[in-house]
């Protein structure tokens, strides 16, 4: 049993690997997904996310490696597991000439949940939709197709929700509100969410734990914050004298940080830390910063990770 200041697991995966003929999928993963997390499972195309869901859903069997959820082995409590889990892997499917409250209600019992009237008026009410209950689903855009895909991998109330992509093709106002969704489902109702992408800024908006994998394998797993803080970060400093600054910087330390100035931009190389320090700087030598502008990192990381030291 754990001590009481560790926290709980909810999926651990060992030495997951999984062989289709001459192709390694996914080469020797671990990972470890704990109790509340929003866990951003981040790698390009190809890399091995798909297959490892399906492994992780018992969909398909892992070629060798353990995976246990909730403390317990798949392979051997599959059916217990499976009852607390919801899931979206591929693209939902409704009967589109049926309003959404009738598919889910069909979806539950096919399921084998007894869902009450009540329970799904308040998942609809949850995912954004209760007001679109008797409209039939050929009628809905393609976030809202995806949020009452949501809607049904929550009707049972599980406690680990796997999303695979659930941003994919989505607009912006999509994006968002499927975002909004996961903070809300994470927060305020308790859950635990494993999230695929390779939406790189979506997951660095909602997720607290993260691992990357390139070509079936771990790259690094870590929390966003640590993850992103010790890497540099890419930085535009607008300033109102520009000859002034390049002055400033060019006879202190600061000059080895400097990658570029374009017009009154000066770009440097920097970590989150030293973003302040360096306003600091030119503000106390009497250069006005009317703007910093940290670039979205995890991008950056990301590329470095999965195309640099393979």
């Amino acid at each position: 049993m754990e001590d009481s200041h560790s926290p709980e697991k909810v999926i651990e995966v060992q030495g997951l690997t999984k062989q289709f003929k001459d192709v390694l999928a996914v080469n020797n993963l671990d990972l470890n997904v704990y109790k509340g997390d929003v866990f951003g499972f981040l790698g390009p195309n190809g890399a091995g996310k798909s297959t490892t869901i399906r492994m992780l859903l018992s969909l398909i069997k892992p070629t060798s490696g353990s995976i246990r959820i909730f403390g317990k082995p798949l392979d051997k409590d599959r059916k217990e597991i499976l009852r607390k889990i919801g899931a979206i892997v591929e693209k939902p499917d409704f009967y589109l000439y049926l309003p959404a409250y009738k598919n889910l209600e069909i979806l539950g019992k096919i399921s084998g949940t007894d869902v009450s009237h009540k329970r799904i008026m308040e998942i609809l009410e949850l995912v954004g939709l209760e007001k679109r209950y008797k409209s039939k689903v050929k009628t809905f855009s393609h976030g809202m197709k995806q949020r009452l895909g949501i809607a049904q991998a929550l009707l049972h109330d599980p406690d680990l929700i796997i999303l695979d992509e659930p941003t994919t093709g989505l607009d912006p106002q999509g994006m968002k509100e499927i975002r909004d969704l996961i903070i809300h489902l994470s927060k305020d109702r308790g859950k635990t969410i494993f999230l695929s992408s390779h939406i790189l800024p979506e997951v660095e908006l909602v997720a607290n734990r993260m691992i990357i994998i390139s070509k079936g394998t771990t790259k690094v797993e870590g929390t966003v914050s640590g993850l992103l803080n010790s890497d540099k970060l890419k930085v535009t400093v607008q300033v109102d004298n520009k000859e002034l600054a390049a002055n400033l910087i060019n006879n202190s330390s600061w000059k080895e940080k400097l990658t570029g100035m374009v017009n009154s931009d000066l770009f440097f190389s920097l970590k989150k830390d030293e973003i302040s320090e360096l306003n600091k700087y030119l503000v106390q030598n009497n250069v006005l910063v009317s703007g910093l502008i940290p670039m979205r990192s995890l991008e950056d990381y990301f590329l470095a990770i999965t195309e640099g030291k393979e």
